[in-house]
């Protein structure tokens, strides 16, 4: 399959969050009348970004060949974006050549196991930067289903996410986790424009799943650091837990993600009684 372009990704990048913003949200006067498009106007955002109408056109239609950081730290101004979404946006426009590698799957860091080995209580898996699962604890076993039991091309969370239909039972919220999948690989795809092996991903994730390709349409951008999932776990019923991942600063495209319960709470018993049943199994 052919690996991502960034001209197009960048085109759709931009198109998207334009098509987010209205004109009160950037305190532009809003003269009524029907828009044909979604949210701001080319010219509006290029006033925005104090550059011309033409240059912002070519630039959304990937035809600008090495844009300034400071035009570009302009138009994600402009258009609002988070930080990690201006990130992408010099990426995918500042696009950096690299020699071309052999394409293999990622393998686990060896610190990182050795950290595994260490959270018998508490659900942890070496995440790879494809979001494939490079390794997992006994407790993950309990909470997520045993990776071990699915061929090696098939433990892969996003794959898990939107093509098993036991997820959607799982998490609390579904799209929200979904969509957080869909935003990590976004952010991969444009450090990584060369990877076939995302891209093969999220082409056949985009053919298997209508809601990853709509998610995918909409072009989220965040990396997966911290936060809350809920879980409607079978045995152990809710659970609300705290997800961080930890990656090594000089091996980043791959890292630990850790799962807990905060103490003293519904959710910590629950949990602890999932693991005694699973160590005891």
């Amino acid at each position: 399959m052919t690996p991502v372009n960034p001209s197009s990704t960048l085109s759709e990048f931009l198109r998207t969050r334009r098509a987010r913003l209205r004109p009160e949200d950037v305190d532009l006067p809003d003269y009524g009348g029907r828009r044909r498009v979604a949210g701001l106007r080319r010219e509006e955002l290029a006033h925005l970004a104090g550059v011309s109408v033409d240059y912002y056109t070519r630039l959304e239609q990937g035809r600008v060949g090495n844009p300034s950081q400071a035009v570009l730290d302009a138009v994600a101004r402009a258009l609002r974006l988070a930080p990690d979404e201006s990130g992408h946006l010099h990426r995918l426009a500042r696009p950096v050549t690299r020699p071309r590698r052999p394409t293999v799957r990622q393998q686990p860091r060896p610190s990182l196991l050795r950290l595994l080995e260490q959270l018998d209580h508490t659900p942890a898996v070496v995440m790879g930067h494809r979001m494939d699962v490079l390794a997992w604890n006994r407790a993950a076993t309990a909470l997520f289903g045993d990776y071990g039991a699915l061929p090696v091309e098939e433990r892969n969370i996003a794959r898990i996410t939107f093509l098993d239909p036991a997820s959607r039972e799982l998490y609390g919220d579904w799209a929200t986790c979904a969509r957080e999948n869909v935003a990590f690989l976004h952010l991969e795809a444009g450090r990584r424009p060369d990877d076939p092996l995302l891209a093969e991903l999220v082409g056949q994730l985009c053919l298997s799943s209508e809601e990853f390709h709509r998610f995918w349409a909409e072009h989220p951008v965040a990396d997966k650091t911290s936060g809350r999932k809920l879980f409607h776990h079978p045995l152990a019923g809710a659970l609300d837990l705290a997800y961080d991942t930890l990656r090594p600063a000089d091996d980043p495209s791959q890292a630990l993600v850790t799962y807990t319960a905060d103490p003293d709470t519904p959710s910590d018993d629950a949990l602890r009684l999932l693991l005694s049943w699973a160590a005891s199994r």
